[in-house]
């Protein structure tokens, strides 16, 4: 850096699908030659012009000035080609300075073996001078230095900004989800922002970002008026004059907007602490008194009407709703949207809409037609930005979907809460893929919902089987009871070997269901499964009827539900075996909720296999309950267990236990599973098939869903 009228060649970095915007901006801010690329714009200027773009750009993260590039064949090049640059004329031997490197290449392929390579040329450059080696701070660095290479081609640059130019200085506190001051602003510019805008409103403001930065639009205020830290403060060549008549030309310029200006921006959420913070914000910026925060959940908003009036152009609504990132959350977020969507089209004609959602699919459930869409980078998630012209008329979508799917629903309902309520239970089946094209099962479990997507067909693609799933909530929500924190999604799909019980984000939604005269705790979001095979309830029914003094072993005992139900029909001894030490516990729960208590009552933590050919023959058990998985190959089992293979060998060792007359259920959910009948024969075992009679009526249309069988040692 030499003298002010010297021009310099820079390049403002930018996120991806920013880059047109940036090109734009940097135009207006009269800078000269401006080129865009990926990652940002190049353009020339004077050192007035590099200070006037680190104070005013809105979407820039960085503002580098080039200090040196060239060729490089060899890694050991790089010290010799840096220490050409004049480094003792841009900081001095006793400042700290920062080396951020990106890129590589066949010689640089990790980004610390670059930057030490930068900065091994920075150190010989000030010893070559004479002067003492600079030091090198990660905390608070006086100077950063950025250098990037691509294929054979290093360039490095004195970084103008400091730390990252989204750091406007306003916003000390931030919610769970922040968006980023730059991306917003690029919302805000997108969604057709002006500084003749009069009314701002974002029902889902949070610390309100997106409100603040439409408001220094419109106020012409300097994103960068509130920093205090810049990365030419302490360069050599720095002028202080020039920094501060360009500073106090925006100051000036924001002071005479705020006096004039006739704009409210207003902003509802409903965390009372994301407005609180949202306010402290506002008043950083010096424009509290135009903003307006009120807690209000943007499923009821309604336009603010006595200002939708206000002179100017069109009202603008701008907003960020959830994602829905965390599993669990799909639901709650589909459904939200949709009850957006038509808030808008109610309350909000005349508005224009800006909306940035994290899925496409989102967006579609609001049923309004957008008539431009932009993607965008809310840090490494893709985002997509939906512009809607509510000045125009927006008709209802047409309904694609038939009523099918709804009257199959009421039907369902209608028919099934009867019987379960008469049966005495309340956990049950309401739905399963009954219309091919919903393939989900839709599962009862007191007052909430799981809904269990199945893998569709690989010939319907995945933009149509998500669709389909979103129509199915949607319809749901509308025809049934069931209020959307109650429902919860999940993907069931083929499963195998360390997936069949894979936990899933935790969000703690359990209940406590009653099946005939047993209590249950169910997780319904935490597991892939819920802790209850509801199909399995006529089994469970039936050892307790079978098991008054007896005493009953049950292998692959899950949560121990069916160990209950033998507890409660009086057996004298109940013995519970399963691998996992979580789901014991669990059952151990169960037992406790049902006020089960007792010696009489073991929980045996072992592999049911292993622990089945450990076990001397003897005659030990009055009953069996055997309900093994189709597959598993846990870590922690010593063999793979195949149902169709192996069922005969587990059925042989469990009758090895059996006291004479003893019986063992033995059921499975293998679908097309063959009993072999005939090895059964020959270890002298005999079969009574109880499938049929165990399959109660809300899994009456699919009859393979699981076997049971009673097993006997013959005479």
């Amino acid at each position: 850096m030499t003298t002010q009228s010297t021009s310099f060649r820079l390049f403002a970095t930018c996120a991806k699908g920013l880059e047109p915007l940036l090109f734009d901006e940097l135009t207006q801010l009269g800078v000269s030659e401006v080129r865009q690329t990926a990652g940002g714009c190049w353009f020339q200027g004077e050192l007035a012009d590099a200070y006037r773009v680190c104070l005013w750009t809105r979407l820039a993260n960085r503002v580098l000035l080039t200090l040196g590039e060239t060729f490089i064949k060899n890694a050991k090049d790089i010290p010799v080609a840096v220490a050409q640059t004049e480094w003792e004329n841009i900081f001095r031997a006793d400042q700290t300075f920062i080396i951020d490197f990106s890129g590589r290449n066949h010689e640089i392929r990790h980004t610390q073996f670059g930057a030490q390579l930068i900065k091994d040329g920075i150190v010989d450059r000030f010893r070559e001078q004479g002067l003492p080696r600079p030091n090198v701070s990660k905390e608070l660095p006086d100077i950063r230095i950025n250098a990037h290479i691509q294929k054979e081609k290093l360039t490095w640059y004195l970084d103008l900004a400091g730390e990252s130019l989204h750091k406007r200085g306003y916003r000390q506190q931030q919610g769970s989800a922040p968006l980023r001051e730059t991306l917003a602003a690029a919302v805000v510019l997108r969604s057709g922002m002006t500084n003749k805008t009069n009314l701002v409103f974002d029902p889902f403001c949070g610390s309100g970002t997106l409100l603040l930065e439409a408001a220094m639009i419109r106020l012409d205020r300097a994103p960068g008026l509130t920093r205090t830290e810049w990365g030419f403060q302490r360069c050599a060549k720095h002028d202080e004059t020039i920094w501060q008549q360009i500073r106090a030309d925006a100051q000036q310029r924001f002071d005479s907007a705020l006096a004039q200006a006739d704009a409210r921006f207003i902003g509802y959420d409903n965390d009372a602490k994301m407005l609180a913070i949202a306010e402290q914000n506002a008043t950083r910026l010096g424009i509290a008194n135009l903003c307006e925060w009120q807690r209000m959940n943007a499923e009821q908003v309604t336009a603010p009407s006595e200002l939708s009036e206000m002179p100017g152009e069109t009202p603008l609504l701008i907003c960020n709703p959830p994602y829905g990132e965390r599993l669990g959350e799909e639901i709650e977020t589909l459904l939200l949207y949709r009850r957006f969507g038509a808030q808008l089209r109610e309350h909000f004609h005349g508005w224009q809409v800006g909306v940035l959602a994290g899925d496409d699919t989102l967006l579609k459930r609001m049923k309004l037609r957008s008539n431009r869409k932009y993607k965008l980078f809310n840090g490494a998630i893709e985002t997509t930005l939906a512009l809607y012209d509510l000045t125009q008329e927006q008709p209802e979508f047409t309904q694609t979907q038939s009523s099918d799917l709804a009257n199959r629903l009421k039907k369902n309902w209608q028919k099934l809460e009867k019987w379960a309520a008469k049966e005495g239970v309340n956990a049950w089946r309401l739905y399963d893929a009954d219309l091919p094209e919903y393939n989900a099962a839709v599962d009862v479990y007191d007052d909430c919902l799981v809904i269990q997507e199945y893998a569709a067909p690989k010939d319907i693609p995945e933009a149509v089987a998500k669709d389909r799933l979103w129509y199915l909530i949607d319809t749901l929500a509308q025809e049934l009871p069931f209020s959307a924190e109650h429902m919860t999604l999940k993907v069931r799909q083929k499963q195998s070997g360390k997936q069949q019980y894979q936990k899933q984000e935790p969000r703690g939604l359990v209940r406590i269901v009653h099946e005939y005269n047993a209590q249950f705790e169910v997780n319904l979001s935490d597991y892939l499964d819920t802790g209850l095979f509801l199909d399995h309830r006529w089994a469970r029914r039936e050892l307790g009827k079978i098991s008054e003094d007896k005493s009953v072993l049950n292998l692959f005992a899950y949560t121990c539900s069916a160990s209950v139900h033998a507890a409660l029909g009086g057996a004298k001894e109940v013995v519970s075996v399963d691998l996992s030490k979580t789901y014991l516990a669990w059952g151990q729960r169960n037992f406790t909720l049902n006020k089960l208590f007792g010696r009489q009552y073991q929980f045996i933590q072992a592999d049911c296999m292993q622990w089945l050919r450990e076990q001397r023959p003897q005659q030990r058990y009055d009953v069996i309950f055997l309900d093994p998985p189709t597959f598993s190959n846990s870590k922690r089992m010593e063999d793979v267990l195949d149902i169709q293979r192996d069922h005969v060998m587990l059925l042989k060792l469990a009758a090895r236990l059996l006291k004479d007359n003893g019986v063992i259920l033995f059921s499975n959910n293998k679908r097309r599973f063959k009993l072999d009948e005939e090895l059964l024969a020959e270890a002298y075992l005999v079969v009574e098939d109880l499938t049929q009679r165990s399959i109660s009526p809300d899994f009456a249309r699919h009859k393979g869903i699981h076997y049971l069988f009673k097993v006997r040692q013959s005479d």
